[in-house]
């Protein structure tokens, strides 16, 4: 059975940082191309970071130079560090893994608010 279950969300004050994980099971992780996406109460859902399998990135522009994804194929876990944190990052994040089908994880969420 797939998991993909995420942690790290919480309430943080503008400026401030937050790690999101997820944790993968079920699959064979170094096969996965592994993203976060983020879905805000009124918007479209969007991706804000992908990773290769090979460990190429890319970053939705609005989060470029503040947010770095990166994984441990090892474990396998991958994770999001986001600094500077503002308030239009208040969103559920999700973890996805895609390589032959594509899974999602439940989300976490994350409210940056003073």
């Amino acid at each position: 059975q797939v998991q993909l279950v995420e942690s790290g969300g919480g309430l943080v004050q503008p400026g401030g940082s937050l790690r999101l994980s997820c944790v993968a099971s079920g699959i064979n992780f170094r096969l996965y191309t592994m993203s976060w996406y983020r879905h805000a109460p009124g918007k479209q859902r969007e991706l804000v970071a992908r990773i290769s399998s090979f460990g190429s990135t890319n970053y939705a522009d609005n989060v470029k130079g503040r947010f770095t994804i990166f994984r441990d194929n090892i474990n396998p876990m991958m994770y999001l560090q986001m600094n500077s944190l503002r308030p239009e990052d208040t969103a559920v994040y999700f973890c996805n893994a895609n390589w032959d089908v594509e899974y999602w994880g439940q989300g976490t969420q994350v409210t940056v608010s003073s």
